[in-house]
C-alpha cells in the first residue's frame, strides 16, 4: 500500500498560526505518531510524506524538511513538498491524523 503522510501537525509541531506563515525549522517531532508510521515502513508500505510548506511564500523549505525527517528518525521511502495550501480537502480515502493517531480509523 502507499501511504502519503502530511508532515505538520501531523508528526511534528510548528509553533504559530496555521493560516500564517511559519518558521518550520522550529518543528518538534511527535514521537508516539512516527513511530505508528515508521511501523506501516516496517510492514511493507510505501511512505512518502508530503508537505506544503513553501507552497504560500514561496520559501523553499526542502533541505530542512528532508534534515528534519532523517533527524527525527521517520522512515519514509520519499519526501515531497509542492502540496497545496487548503482549507479543506475532500476524498474518499483521506483520514484526520487526529481520528487515525487515536486509533479510530472509523471516525
Amino acid at each position: 500500500m502507499v501511504i502519503i503522510v502530511d508532515i505538520d501537525d501531523t508528526i511534528c509541531f510548528v509553533p504559530g498560526d496555521k493560516n500564517s506563515a511559519r518558521d518550520y525549522s522550529f518543528g518538534e517531532p511527535i514521537r508516539q505518531n512516527i513511530e505508528k508510521i515508521n511501523d506501516l515502513y516496517d510492514q511493507g508500505h510505501t511512505i512518502i510524506y508530503w508537505t506544503a510548506r513553501g507552497s504560500q511564500t514561496g520559501i523553499d523549505w526542502t533541505e530542512t524538511t528532508k534534515k528534519q525527517i532523517k533527524e527525527w528518525g521517520a522512515k519514509c521511502h520519499e519526501v515531497r513538498l509542492g502540496k497545496p495550501h487548503y482549507d479543506l480537502f475532500i476524498c474518499d480515502k483521506a483520514i484526520n491524523s487526529n481520528v487515525y493517531f487515536k486509533g479510530d480509523k472509523n471516525g
